[in-house]
């Protein structure tokens, strides 16, 4: 089994602009996938839930789950 890695959001849009780029050059979905170190059922995760999102998008979404987490646990209090 290979090791669990967690990745930031960042990191997750730079890796599927970097599989845009190869599948735009020629190359399959999955040589794609296996090039940025990563299963295709993660990309497809990946791609689901990050896919139109541009970095600055990202990092708002991060923080608007943050701070949601936040107010939950405020109310549950």
């Amino acid at each position: 089994m290979g090791r669990k890695r967690t990745h930031t959001p960042e990191e997750i849009v730079a890796k599927l602009r970097q599989v845009e780029v190869l599948t735009a050059q020629g190359k399959p979905v999955s040589e794609a996938v296996r090039a940025i170190g990563v299963t295709d059922q993660t990309y497809y995760r990946w791609r689901a839930e990050f896919g139109g999102l541009k970095l600055d998008q990202v990092r708002r979404l991060r923080e608007l789950e943050r701070e949601n987490a936040r107010l939950r646990k405020a109310v549950s209090d």
